[in-house]
């Protein structure tokens, strides 16, 4: 599970963020490519917009449970 004291920088302020363990697999960016990008310096996805309605809520959370090394969180500061 996603630890948000692990979490980077520069994901946006919000519920959802990527944390230390992420492999840049890219399934986040593929399933919701409007909320997760890549950090070209790292090599790892990370959050650049919050979801604001159920449908973009609905698209994060399939990216959390499907991603391999649960990177992604859904209990950061809203």
């Amino acid at each position: 599970m996603a630890n948000k004291a692990d979490k980077f920088d520069h994901n946006a302020a919000g519920k959802f963020y990527v944390d230390q363990q992420c492999i840049d697999c890219d399934l986040c960016r593929e399933t919701a490519p409007g909320f997760f990008t890549r950090h070209d310096d790292g090599g790892h996805s990370y959050v650049f917009k919050q979801p604001s309605t159920q449908e973009e809520i609905d698209q994060c959370m399939e990216a959390l449970e499907g991603c391999p090394v649960e990177a992604i969180g859904s209990d950061g500061d809203e």
